[in-house]
Parts: structure tokens; sequence; C-alpha cells
């Protein structure tokens, strides 16, 4: 099936992006409610988790700007329109909730980006593409939860306002293998150049 699938897709949607000028690390939505077993929206996310870890110290250590992003809403979700009406499990994003705090291994410096967003994209309704704008920034290495929500929608975002998305496999988790599977796939082929681990922390390096 993954091979017909491939030959399908072949000589169509077999492009490549190569990395431009200057990197960024872009952490999207790694908060507590994708951690916790005992969240509607627990994603089994731990090595990625691991993976976002390893991926954030080589940033540090390369000097790289590295943003991260977080949900929060308002009481009720008025701020979430229809989206917090669609997708219930987003009440655990409402303000206070301590589901959408980064964990303990994963803490913003003070002097690094958080943006908050009420929907899927990073980019939507957000300053975040005028913020890498006057960074100088043209790449993105994109990791988080999930990986056919936020992650998704934030590496086709990027795509069409001009940056180079780098979606980083290893660090990226949804709730089932197939739609995670299947996104990475999608992404590859069309909208960013998916890549493991090791060969975002090369990049870093090279930096």
């Amino acid at each position: 099936m993954k091979d017909e699938l491939a030959a399908n897709y072949a000589g169509a949607f077999d492009g490549s992006l190569r990395p431009g000028r200057r990197i960024a690390l872009l952490i999207i939505d790694v908060v507590r409610a994708y951690l916790d077993p005992a969240s509607s929206l627990y994603a089994r996310a731990e090595d990625a988790l691991a993976s976002n870890q390893r991926l954030l110290a080589a940033a540090r250590t390369a000097e790289v700007p590295v943003i991260f992003t977080n949900v929060e809403y308002q009481a009720g979700g008025m701020d979430g329109g229809r989206f917090f009406r669609k997708v219930p499990a987003l009440k655990a994003f409402v303000k206070g909730s301590p589901l959408g705090a980064f964990p303990e291994t994963l803490q913003p410096r003070s002097d690094e980006i958080v943006v908050t967003k009420q929907y899927a994209s990073a980019f939507f309704g957000t300053s975040l593409a005028a913020t890498l704008t006057s960074l100088g920034v043209d790449t993105l290495l994109i990791t988080g939860f999930s990986t056919s929500g936020c992650v998704r929608a934030s590496a086709v975002d990027a795509l069409q306002h001009g940056f180079i998305p780098f979606v980083i496999r290893d660090a990226c988790a949804d709730r089932h293998p197939g739609p995670h599977e299947a996104n990475l796939f999608d992404l590859q082929a069309k909208y960013a150049e998916v890549v493991g681990e090791q060969a975002a922390i090369d990049l870093l390096r090279r930096v």
C-alpha cells in the first residue's frame, strides 16, 4: 500500500526544498494537555517530548531564535469561535487550566518568544510572520502537537507566508499513528520537508 501510494504521487509531488539563510525553531503547543494520560487530548507524546528537549538544546547552542506556541481561551471560549464549539477538548485551554502549561522539561527562557493563539495555525491571528521577518528568519524547524492539527496547519501557513518549513518527524505526535503518518506523508509531498531529529540537529550544527 505504501509503495503504491508513493508511486501514485511520483512525478507530481516529488519536489524538494532547501534550507535558507537563517533558521528558527518553532515548537507548536508542547503543553501538558498532550502529555497527561488523564487529558482527553493525550497523545502518547513522551518520545516526542524528549526529541523536543534535544532539539531545543541544539537550537540554544546554535543561538538561533526559538519560538514556542500555546493555546489560551477566555472563560466560555468566545474568542475560539466555531473551532471551540467544534472541538470540546479545547476546554483544556481555558485561561488558568494547568493543562495549558508547558512541561517542566521544556520551558521558554525569558529571551524566547511565546506566541499565544486560539486557532490551529501559529500564523492565524498572530504576529508570528512579522516577527520572523523582522528577525531575518526564512527557514523553520517545526515540531509539536498534534501532527494532523496545529503542526500541519502551521507548516502549510509557513509555506504560504514565504517561509521554508522543515517538519521534524521524531518531535511531533498525534493521538493515533494513522493520522500522524498520513499527515507527515502529505506534508512531505506538498508543503514541507519532513526530516528526522538527527538531520535537524546536523542542520543546526552547521549554523
